[in-house]
């Protein structure tokens, strides 16, 4: 299962806080259907079936953060897909934390 840290910064919002831009981005993963996430203090990390459904999200965000007041965001990606063994978010934690 493919894992995504995804951040969506708008740049030249009229206040510093961007908390409801934030909120915008999520609302397309709370109506997604086979889309895990977590929201992160500097991003979120989403987890889907394929690498596609990933991409297609990430989209979406990126597209509804653009609607209303923002007219420009910078939108970073990161993705971990590995193919020989099941990934998960708690699983990715649990093995560092194991370790500990």
């Amino acid at each position: 299962m493919p894992i995504m840290e995804i951040s969506i910064v708008p740049i030249g919002t009229p206040s510093a806080s961007v908390s409801k831009y934030v909120v915008e981005a999520l609302r397309v993963l709370e109506r997604e259907e086979g889309i895990t996430y977590r929201l992160c203090p500097m991003g979120t990390v989403v987890e889907a079936d394929s690498v596609e459904a990933l991409f297609e999200v990430a989209k979406k965000m990126h597209v509804r953060s653009l609607a209303g007041e923002v007219q420009r965001i910078v939108t970073s990606i990161k993705i971990d897909d590995r193919t020989d063994k099941k990934l998960t978010m708690q699983g990715k934690i649990k093995a560092v934390e194991d370790r500990l």
